[in-house]
């Protein structure tokens, strides 16, 4: 089985700053692209950046010079920092990644539980 987990959401008042992990576990022959996504009530996911197993990266327009995305694939784990935050990033944070299972060929996405970054004014 291959799991997802995110962790570091909380609670962080507009213009400060946390820092979202995803980490990947499991029986993993090889991770591709990876990325970040959003949700708040009544609106579908959205996606936030993504990047590529060899570290190239993108950004939706509204997180620009605020948000880095990073991963160290040794760890098997991503990172989202997000400074200058606002209340309109408050939203369930997802990590989405593209992983081979161990002794397959075939890959798949797998997404994590979710986890909640709320930013008061």
């Amino acid at each position: 089985q291959v799991q997802l987990v995110e962790s570091g959401g909380g609670l962080v008042q507009a213009g400060g700053s946390l820092r979202l992990s995803c980490a990947a576990s499991g029986s993993i022959g090889s991770i591709n692209g990876m990325g970040w996504y959003r949700q708040t009530p009544g609106k579908q996911r959205e996606l936030v950046a993504t990047i590529s197993s060899g570290g190239s990266t993108n950004y939706v327009d509204f997180v620009k010079g605020r948000f880095t995305i990073s991963r160290d694939n040794a760890k098997n784990t991503m990172y989202l920092q997000m400074n200058s935050l606002k209340p309109e990033d408050t939203a369930v944070y997802y990590c989405k990644a593209g992983i081979r299972r161990a002794f397959t060929y075939r890959e798949a996405d797998y997404w994590g539980q979710g986890t909640q970054v709320t930013v008061s004014s």
